[in-house]
């Protein structure tokens, strides 16, 4: 097996750190030896204590971990008229055109996006629920506080958190990270603009002794081994989970990502006003064609477009439909187990690492 510290801290059979939105994908990735991290920072604190539950019953001794975005500068309430009321007339009657010129159904249901408001009021009623239950891993894609933190080492959470930039690191460490995911620009989501092999080395240099995780592009066993080389522990895999069987992507969403080429993703803040690495569509198009506006701070913008994009999923609207994906993304040429998935990356990092004399 490829193994290091990062598996004889956590009890993983192999570094691999599994992350996905969808619940069953973090699970099958734990049952494949490696670590499942559940995104569920769109869920409401119901949803997400129902799947936490889930999470436990399904894999007991198992090392697991949830995924939590908790950026500064959020607004103190869930307060969604409160945010509505600053939208600027321009930004709304781009949102109306865009639904009126590509059909997009008004059902009067909102997005994942905008049921709540991306709030310190979100945050800690997340983060509450979380606690309560007792788990290996608590991630922080986007900032680390120092009162989620604390709370979380309080209840023996290991934090990892995901930084673009050395500063960024610098940062997290002093909250208090015990694990560093070096997430290059090639990432899918929320990511920044330095590459996975100029960043991963970097951040292992003032990790001070800290596990580092490489993420971005990282799709195939050659970029594990490629990963270790550099330095780091292990790695962070989201993109090449999202074509699985149990992500159970739509036949849209998953004609588009066993298509996409490695020029088929595209940065934009159109999603949710942060840099977000997602697959090239009409959405982005629109956001990028001149005269378009500039998309909004976070939440705005994802009150602005959240119950439009919602609908544009719930009702296929295929021009529109997309999906946050690394450019790892080219290597997903079909519809397999994530069993499969990690079978064959492990297997590859072993032959090439064998082939190195590591």
């Amino acid at each position: 097996m490829v193994t290091t510290r990062i598996c004889e801290q956590l009890g993983c059979a192999n570094p691999v750190f599994g992350f996905s939105m969808e619940l069953e994908v973090a699970i099958a990735v734990s049952r494949s030896g490696g670590v499942g991290i559940w995104g569920c920072t769109r869920r409401t604190p119901e949803e997400i204590e129902s799947g936490v539950s889930h999470m436990k019953a399904e894999l007991g001794d198992l090392p697991w971990g949830v995924d939590l975005v908790i950026p500064a500068g959020m607004p103190e309430s869930d307060d969604r008229a409160a945010i509505e009321a600053t939208l600027p007339a321009e930004h709304v009657a781009f949102v109306d055109a865009m639904r009126e010129r590509h059909g997009v159904p008004d059902d009067g249901l909102p997005g994942m996006r905008s049921r709540f408001v991306r709030s310190e009021e979100t945050a800690r009623d997340q983060l509450a629920v979380v606690m309560d239950h007792q788990m290996p891993v608590l991630a922080l894609g986007v900032g680390s506080p120092t009162w989620a933190v604390e709370q979380a080492h309080e209840r023996g959470s290991l934090i990892v958190s995901l930084v673009g930039r050395p500063a960024h690191a610098e940062s997290a460490i002093r909250a208090g990270a015990d694990i560093l995911v070096a997430q290059g620009t090639d990432s899918g989501g929320h990511t920044g603009p330095i590459g996975t092999f100029t960043l991963v080395p970097l951040v292992v240099e003032v990790a001070g002794g800290r596990p580092v995780l490489a993420a971005g592009g990282v799709a195939t066993g050659r970029h594990i081994a490629a990963s270790l080389a550099l330095g780091a522990d292990g790695v962070w895999i989201g993109t090449a989970f999202l074509a699985s069987r149990e992500a159970a992507p739509e036949p849209v969403l998953l004609e588009k990502l066993l298509a996409a080429g490695v020029t088929d993703t595209v940065i934009s803040r159109s999603v949710s006003g942060k840099t977000f690495r997602m697959l090239r569509s009409a959405w982005s198009d629109e956001w990028a064609a001149d005269g378009a506006p500039e998309p909004l701070k976070m939440p705005h913008q994802d009150i602005l477009i959240g119950d439009l994009l919602g609908q544009v999923l719930r009702h296929q609207v295929a021009p529109l439909v997309h999906e946050g994906a690394g450019q790892g993304v080219a290597h997903l040429v079909a519809q397999e187990s994530v069993a499969t998935i990690m079978d064959r990356l492990v297997a590859e990092a072993e032959r090439v690492l064998g082939s190195l004399g590591g």
